[in-house]
């Protein structure tokens, strides 16, 4: 009874912040806040450890602030408006995951991907998965993951075999998700830096998003490209289109083509746009095939619902980004970012604080709140955005790889029956050490290039 209850208030405060942004009404976005973190404590219980061990420091930390009056009334506000955003902006996308049921190529997805020669599944592979994760989000881990193992169950496939089977798909899955900062304005990374600066756009950090993005993909083919090809021989490959795929395919490019068509009448964000038209467009073709209004809304709630760790994660997160951010002093950093040396230094320490944190317990998230938080007052002294807003982009990367307590990993290690260490230090550690140095150089170009670009 009260997961029922609390499945439709989580569903009515994603509503209520899309209408907020509608409105460009922060109060009401606030009000959004409330609703999911009562939902979320009323819901504690339910909660993974970690959710709910998240969500009370965050509370703690906001309330003993506000107590000590290191925070005003502002502050708070944007924390509860914060917060709403970063859990409907996971809710809404998450809804494009009610599709899969309906469409027998992503059931079959490991056969697809599987056909064609050998030496290409790496490439393919990470870049389907970074594809489908710009619009399943956390559900393409889930599709991939999930539908992996029934099909090993199905064929048999144990031992040595079926690890080599899950090291080398699974693990390319997982590093193609990690690509969605990079290269999707449907990343929370993408849509947490364009909250807090206005001035910075997707489209700002697509080129060099791209480059990174090939560059991970090059090197993981070289380390993965033998291990695919032992697993190639005990694949049963499909050739040729399953039945929908044309259909899933013309569906996905409304959803894209109704996100342009708000960015360019509206002057949403990206991001923004994505929030609104996934659920939009979702929610109308399940209503085109069931033709009952009831049975749409409670399956969506019900998926809504279904994400409540990640959404509690990303809403404490957003508390704890506005609380530190807040405290930390204005000029903590001031002069630093005057010289182009000194924003490359922002921008390295940036990228690599985000594994680095990962590593220990504090997911990527809740880094970057709190440095994006901070990042408005570095650029009114003058700073390049851009070198900085990149480095972070690619940390954000690394970490989703590297952290054994984020969603991407754990999903990967609870499927796979695989130790989230062993997944994401032993089949992850050498590709992160060959990709750190290079992305590096790539930060410096930047950096470098960044005064001729603004």
């Amino acid at each position: 009874m009260l997961s029922g209850m609390l499945q439709w208030l989580v569903s009515l405060a994603v509503v209520t912040e899309l209408v907020a942004i509608c409105l460009e009404s922060r109060e009401l976005s606030a009000v959004a806040g409330v609703m999911f973190v009562s939902a979320f404590l009323a819901g504690a219980g339910r909660l993974q450890g970690y959710a709910r061990m998240l969500l009370v420091i965050a509370l703690l930390v906001l309330g003993g602030f506000a107590w000590r009056g290191s925070l005003d009334a502002g502050q708070l506000l944007k924390a509860a408006s914060d917060a709403a955003f970063y859990s409907a902006f996971l809710g809404s996308l998450g809804m494009m995951q009610c599709l899969v049921r309906r469409f027998e190529v992503l059931r079959r997805i490991h056969d697809v991907l599987l056909g064609g020669k050998p030496i290409l599944l790496y490439p393919k592979y990470a870049l389907v998965s970074c594809g489908v994760a710009t619009v399943l989000s956390f559900g393409m881990m889930n599709l991939l993951c999930g539908s992996l193992s029934e099909t090993l169950r199905e064929r048999g496939i144990s031992g040595e075999s079926r690890l080599q089977w899950l090291r080398s798909v699974l693990i390319s899955a997982l590093r193609g998700f990690a690509l969605v900062p990079l290269v999707a304005p449907t990343s929370v990374a993408v849509a947490i830096l364009t909250r807090e600066l206005p001035q910075l756009s997707w489209s700002q950090l697509l080129p060099f998003g791209l480059v990174a993005a090939l560059l991970m993909v090059l090197i993981g083919w070289v380390l993965e490209q033998r291990r695919f090809r032992k697993v190639s021989s005990e694949r049963i490959a499909v050739e040729g289109w399953l039945p929908g795929t044309g259909r899933l395919l013309a569906l996905i490019l409304v959803v894209f083509t109704v996100m342009a068509g708000l960015v360019a009448t509206t002057g949403f964000k990206v991001s923004v746009a994505a929030m609104l038209s996934v659920p939009t467009v979702t929610l109308l073709y399940m209503l085109s095939q069931e033709r009952a209004l009831m049975p749409v809304l409670k399956e969506g709630a019900g998926q809504v619902w279904a994400m409540q760790n990640e959404m509690a994660i990303f809403a404490a997160s957003a508390i704890l980004g506005v609380a530190l951010s807040a405290v930390i002093p204005a000029d903590a950093l001031a002069g630093l970012v005057a010289t182009g040396g000194g924003v490359f230094l922002v921008a390295v320490v940036g990228m690599l604080m985000l594994p680095m944190f990962s590593m220990i317990g504090i997911i990527p998230i809740t880094v970057l709140s709190v440095q994006a938080g901070l990042l408005p007052q570095l650029v009114a002294e003058g700073m390049d955005l851009l070198p900085v807003a990149v480095a972070l982009v690619i940390g954000f990367s690394l970490a989703m790889m590297l952290s054994p307590f984020g969603p991407s990993v754990m999903l990967l290690s609870r499927f796979g029956q695989i130790s989230r260490w062993v997944v994401a230090f032993r089949w992850n550690g050498l590709f992160a050490l060959i990709a750190l140095p290079v992305l590096l150089v790539l930060t410096a170009l930047v950096a470098w290039l960044a005064p001729a670009l603004t």
